[in-house]
Order: C-alpha cells, then structure tokens, then sequence
C-alpha cells in the first residue's frame, strides 16, 4: 500500500514540492477564481459573486500519512479555543508562511515541527494537492508525506489541544462524506463534513482529505 500511494501521489502531485513561494502564488493568481473560498469545482459560477479583495496571505499544511500494524492513518490536530483564527477546529499541523520559508514543503515542515515536534528528517515527502482558499484570507498549499511510524510528537500546548489519528480507509469512502450549507455575503456556500467518532472533520480539512482521496482513487 505504502509503494502505491507514494507512486500516486508522485505522479498527480499538483507541482513540484520545492518550487518557491513565489511561484506557487504566481501561478495560483494565473487562476480566474483565484481568490475564492471553498471547493471550486462544486461551486459551480458562485465565485463570480463571492471573492476576496485583499491579497491572500500564503500557508502550507502537511498532510502526515502514518503506516499502522492496523492500516494506514492521517495525522490531525485539533486547535487550542484561544487561537484568534481557527480556534477549536481540527486541521493538519501548519500555518501561515514565514520570510525564512523558501517553499511550501519548508513551511509545512516547521509549522508541523514547531506545533507537534516532528522532525523533519523523520518526513519523506510525496508531492503537494491542490491549494484552497479559506474565507479568512489564507491560500493553503497542502505537502502530502509520509511519517515514521517510531516518531513520538509533543504538542504545542498553545496552539494544539490534542493530535489524533484517522483511519485513511474511513477518509477512502465518499459514502463518508457529506455536504452541508451556510449563506455568506449573499451566496450559499456549501462544505465537506467527514464525521468520525467525537470528532467533526469539516471546511477545509474535510475538503483537503477529500482531494487527497481523490488522488489515490483508481
């Protein structure tokens, strides 16, 4: 399984995961909707109607996939309730880019350490999906890796109330997924829900996982 998604995600990879900053945002800008929020492809002409004037901020999640004697996992935080953006919702360990950050895959990789303590070399990077824009003005670059299973994390306890682990089977399965709507500025924009046990896996977490299953569906 592990030599199968690795040659999934190498040969769909949305761009070369150390391509600079400045190239990933030119490129994204290249894009008519480029400033809109949410999954364009289900959202159909609603980006004519609903975009973000001021320039997005860049950011980079890593998308840590775990091989488990049970199967393989993705590695999810859930927020600290006194972040001013993103509090108490559940995303991958990452953030916003930093002036010492040449790519995308430098960002994930110390936004992940600083959060969760994982060291980089204990990452094999696989390849980057698709950005996405969310409504509080971040284009997010997701970088798809591996991580040493022997890897123990240590939270920020500022920033990350808790890390736990997602079966990708479940993250496999459309019947999984579901869409609910909320009417922002005038336009009904609709979201990926992906319930597991306690947890409610929505927004952009939910979409990013969708997109990953995407690319390691046959």
């Amino acid at each position: 399984m592990r030599d199968s998604i690795r040659a999934q995600i190498r040969a769909r990879t949305a761009g070369d995961v150390k391509q600079a900053w400045r190239e990933v945002t030119a490129l994204a800008e290249q894009e008519p909707n480029a400033n809109v929020p949410g999954s364009y492809r289900d959202d159909q002409n609603a980006w004519k109607d609903f975009v973000i004037s001021v320039p997005l901020k860049p950011a980079a999640v890593l998308v840590p996939l775990i091989e488990r004697p049970a199967g393989m996992t993705v590695l999810l935080t859930l927020r600290t309730k006194n972040l001013s953006s993103h509090s108490g919702q559940i995303s991958f360990p990452g953030g916003r880019a930093e002036l010492c950050d040449a790519a995308p895959v430098h960002t994930a990789l110390r936004e992940s350490e600083e959060e969760i303590g994982l060291a980089p070399a204990r990452v094999e990077v696989l390849g980057r999906l698709e950005n996405y824009v969310v409504g509080t003005g971040f284009r997010i670059t997701p970088v798809v890796g591996f991580v040493d299973s022997k890897q123990l994390f240590v939270r920020d306890e500022g920033e990350v109330a808790e890390i736990f682990e997602v079966p990708l089977d479940l993250v496999m399965e459309p019947s999984n997924y579901r869409r609910e709507h909320m009417r922002i500025k005038n336009v009904d924009r609709s979201y990926y829900v992906l319930p597991y046990g306690d947890y409610n896996i929505w927004g952009a977490t939910a979409a990013i996982l969708a997109n990953l299953r995407d690319k390691l569906s046959d």
